[in-house]
This record gives C-alpha cells, structure tokens and sequence, in this order.
C-alpha cells in the first residue's frame, strides 16, 4: 500500500514551528544547541538527519516536557526515512 501522506522531516518541524515560537535565529539556536549553524542548518533545511545525539541535544534544550523527546524526534525521522525508502522502492 502506497502511502499518499508525505511525512514532514523532523527539520521542518523545528524550522516551521520550534524556532519561530521560541523567536530565534538559527544561529542563536546552534549556540543554544552546541552546535555548529551548518549543522543545524543541515538538519532544518532536511538536508540531514536528525542524529540520536542530536536528538538528545533537542531534548535537553527543549525539555521532555515541552515536545523534546529524544524519542519522539528520532521517531519522526525514521517515519520520514521508511516513507522515502517506500518511495523508492516502489
């Protein structure tokens, strides 16, 4: 089965709706993060994966409590990962 639903790539998520709630740059977010900018902007531009270290990063500055979730980021990449994978393949 085909699945029309295209997941967002945990980037996105952060670019569209983290940050602008937070009212920060990119920049002022890899700092915050210990991050270089490239890197973070890696991930927000979907050009990279969120890491299980930079999950872990994102939850510490977020906070569990607030939507940070290792766990939960690392699940939406791998939702994003299976449905270009699927893409792929069929």
């Amino acid at each position: 089965m085909n699945h029309m639903f295209n997941p967002p790539h945990p980037g996105e998520t952060l670019r569209e709706d983290v940050l602008p709630e937070m009212g920060l740059t990119i920049t002022e977010a890899a700092k915050q993060l210990g991050v270089s900018r490239v890197a973070l902007s890696r991930v927000l531009n979907g050009h990279a994966a969120i890491s299980p270290e930079m999950a872990l990063r994102v939850e510490a500055w977020l906070g569990v409590e607030n939507g940070g979730s290792a766990d939960v980021w690392l699940g939406q990449q791998m939702t994003y990962d299976l449905w270009r994978a699927r893409q792929r393949v069929a």
